[in-house]
């Protein structure tokens, strides 16, 4: 193949950020960009079994980068998006993919991953726990603010701001707040204000509003909530403006603003409440923080922590170490599930959280107390520095009164973990972590993860260090997108 070279072939697959995958002549070449499809439809990318003709940019020893000219026969998987944005935004890559294809993707994945990157010959991968909502299940929307008063989504591989009305993925009371932060933008040209970030609590209609300013103070800032409030406010009312007792309730709870990292309440409360009924009837409660950690999809929360719960396969008397815990939702989840079928096992049971954000530490306290759960205990740090240091297998610092660096003891001391829960960020666990879980020698390890590859990679240290894999489960948390969630269950030997 050469630069500029038009080229014909079927997509086989598609990778994480959304480019699709086929073969030339024995060359991988991944093809990424849209295109008309004719009579007035568009693509936003190709899809799995699409044929298409494209266009070579960019060439390598054994594969190719090509740009998308034309789906020359369409996938029987592929759908019109609904979306009038699709092509230019970029989020939702497999929108134009039907559902049970997007599972079908998402599985294989999966599985290839634990093959190629985690070493494991036929890893037993149960199939994908899909969702009932594909659209609005987003309980967390991140808005970029442009130079003109845009409110939207920053267009892939660029720094343009989308100016965008209605997002699939996004809640009512998301879209409502992006409108008033236009209407108020464009009234008033401060510039200060990089970011908005809106949480809305399905379970108790409370919304949570986080801007991101270079300045301490927002001009105007006032007029700001004011005009938020009643863009809330309005969704539980009728046409007329008045309330609508057939309509879902929002409310406004708090407004924050975030300056050089440090997080300030504007109005409101600084935090809101999210409350999830459980299939047994039985309710948590979770308080969220500006800063702190929640999945942002509630429905498919559900059923990832209590498959989580089955592969820790709770029965009592045990102490689990959640290390990432966030606000400590994941440990939370597995005592209550312990607690609605044996109480006196429960209470023989412990939770130890670490967790990098303070914040995060603060709302797992205080979710404990408000689930009415004392049986836990949480740290500030970084796990794979606290962890060794609470095993006493490396030491830990702290900075004294005139800035040395000086010897500290660890606020815990642990002798046993039967359970270890690892839910860490998209770039994996960090392997002196790893060394230490595997020195604290968990029966289980009950692994969440947002990565594949790094889950399979991390898989590969822990079945090299006396554990083995045992099964990993699915769950789409993120419909019509290329992101996965992963729980896994990993015993040792």
């Amino acid at each position: 193949m050469e630069k500029n070279q038009i080229i014909e072939l079927t997509i086989e697959d598609m990778l994480d950020d959304g480019r699709a995958f086929g073969r030339y002549e024995g060359c991988g070449v991944f093809v990424s960009g849209g295109c008309s499809i004719g009579k007035g439809v568009s693509a936003a990318g190709a899809v799995p079994g699409d044929r298409v003709t494209a266009k070579v940019i960019r060439t390598r020893k054994s594969s190719a980068e090509a740009s998308l000219l034309a789906v020359t026969e369409p996938s029987a998987d592929r759908v019109v998006s609904d979306c009038r944005y699709a092509a230019e935004c970029g989020g939702c890559t497999l929108r134009e993919l039907a559902y049970e294809a997007q599972k079908k993707l998402k599985t294989d994945q999966v599985r290839s991953k634990l093959i190629r990157l985690g070493g494991l010959s036929d890893p037993c991968v149960k199939p994908i726990i899909g969702a009932d909502t594909v659209n609005y299940y987003r309980n967390k929307a991140v808005f970029s603010v442009g130079p003109h008063g845009e409110v939207g989504f920053v267009r892939k591989k660029s720094h343009y701001v989308i100016d965008i009305d209605d997002c699939l993925l996004q809640s009512d009371a998301a879209m409502v707040c992006a409108d008033a932060l236009r209407h108020f933008l464009h009234r008033h040209q401060t510039g200060c204000i990089t970011q908005m970030t809106v949480k809305t609590a399905f379970g108790t209609g409370e919304v949570m509003v986080v801007l991101d300013s270079e300045r301490k103070d927002i001009p105007h800032i006032e007029e700001l909530t004011e005009l938020l409030d009643d863009a809330v406010y309005s969704l539980s009312c009728d046409d007329e403006g008045q309330p609508d007792p057939d309509a879902e309730s929002f409310s406004l709870e708090s407004v924050a603003v975030i300056h050089k990292g440090k997080c300030r309440i504007l109005a409101g409360k600084p935090t809101i409440t999210d409350e999830i009924i459980r299939e047994n009837g039985r309710s948590v409660a979770f308080e969220i923080s500006p800063q702190s950690f929640y999945q942002v999809n509630p429905e498919q929360m559900v059923r990832l922590y209590d498959k989580s719960a089955v592969y820790a396969d709770l029965r009592g008397g045990e102490t689990v170490l959640d290390l990432y815990c966030g606000a400590g939702t994941v440990g939370l989840w597995l005592l209550e599930d312990l607690r609605g079928r044996d109480e006196e096992a429960f209470e023989r049971t412990s939770v130890i959280g670490i967790e990098s954000v303070k914040p995060a530490v603060i709302d797992a306290n205080r979710n404990s107390v408000i689930n009415g759960i004392v049986n836990t205990r949480y740290f500030c740090g970084k796990a794979e520095e606290e962890l060794p240091g609470m095993m006493g297998l490396a030491k830990l610092y702290k900075w004294n009164e005139v800035n040395e660096r000086v010897e500290r003891e660890p606020e815990l001391r642990i002798d046993k973990v039967d359970v270890a829960v690892l839910d860490p960020p998209r770039a994996g666990c960090d392997e002196a972590l790893l060394n230490a879980v595997v020195k604290a020698q968990p029966e289980k390890i009950v692994y969440i993860s947002c990565d594949p590859g790094t889950l399979a990679r991390d898989i590969r240290y822990l079945t090299d260090n006396g554990y083995e894999f045992i099964e990993a489960t699915p769950v789409d948390q993120f419909p019509n997108t290329s992101h996965i969630e992963v729980v896994a269950k990993i015993q040792r030997q």
